[in-house]
């Protein structure tokens, strides 16, 4: 399997500390191509992708991961998702780019506020809000499980070229060890995480990251998962976004444009509905009516 754009679980022997790497890049290409975003906003961007990946391998859950942010400051939106399978996809709307940004809490200016969200295929969704009290977007998201899921944990991100990485740990509550031996295993490896450089992360195979930061304990590989860029945007969603509209609205397209062309924000990809198609719609919402 490619190193391109997978996942790695791995789980140090003996003690109930975890952790995943992922590497992304033909994963990123529909995300940032033909984009035009500013360097500093496609870095965070597929920091975040990458980091959305991470978060979804540590719930047991069906379904989808998503991390939003808003802010009045150059970046406006910052939106990336992943799903339980490893389906990623992300955006990012912005107002300008002066490329002086010393944290993330620049870029996102005043009144800014992140989320997760936790959108299960069966049961409620969950949603909680992320301080933004670190620089980047690594340590905010580890503050995040430190504070509201009460589970020590730490991320790496590394994002550039079109590609992007990231490294999680976590410590899990007590079953295999000690609180004692876990603390001392947690202070290890967090340690040795942090000699490494976000162009190792970035460059280097999973394996060979994995080797040189914990080859004096080696932790159980499982086999790797792949990643893919995925859209849940089709032709029928798109259809009753234009229905909700209302008759009205639609005749008014109808009269004015006789067709109307729908991009998709994440994937690009565009849906034409003719003077037939929009027709039908309102032939539609007029049967429901009577």
């Amino acid at each position: 399997m490619s190193n391109a754009d997978i996942k790695q679980r791995f789980l140090f022997p003996d003690s109930d500390i975890r952790g995943e790497i992922v590497r992304l890049e033909n994963t990123l290409a529909p995300a940032l191509q033909q984009r035009g975003y500013p360097m500093a906003m496609e870095g965070l961007l597929s920091e975040a992708m990458a980091a959305v990946v991470l978060m979804a391998g540590t719930l047991k859950f069906r379904g989808r991961l998503s991390l939003q942010a808003r802010g009045e400051g150059p970046v406006s939106l910052l939106l990336a998702e992943s799903t339980h399978d490893n389906g990623v996809r992300g955006l990012v709307q912005h107002r300008k780019d002066d490329g002086q940004y010393h944290s993330l809490a620049d870029m996102l200016g005043s009144n800014a506020i992140m989320a997760l969200t936790i959108r299960p295929d069966e049961g409620r969704q969950y949603q909680g809000v992320v301080p933004l009290e670190g620089e980047n977007l690594a340590a905010c998201l580890a503050g995040y499980f430190n504070q509201s899921e009460q589970l020590p944990t730490r991320l790496w991100l590394a994002a550039g070229n079109g590609r992007a990485a990231g490294l999680l740990i976590q410590r899990l509550p007590e079953k295999v060890a000690s609180a004692e031996d876990n603390a001392l295993t947690w202070e290890h490896v967090t340690t040795l995480a942090d000699t490494l450089t976000m162009e190792e992360l970035l460059d280097l195979p999973v394996e060979t990251v994995l080797h040189r930061l914990f080859h004096e304990q080696p932790p159980q590989l499982p086999a790797p998962d792949p990643v893919a860029f995925s859209c849940t945007c089709s032709r029928e969603k798109v259809a009753n976004t234009l229905i909700s509209l209302g008759k009205e609205e639609l005749q008014s397209i109808l009269d004015e444009q006789e067709a109307v062309t729908i991009s998709c924000d994440f994937c690009q990809s565009n849906e034409t509905f003719d003077a037939v198609d929009l027709d039908q719609m309102i032939h539609a919402l007029d049967n429901t009516d009577q």
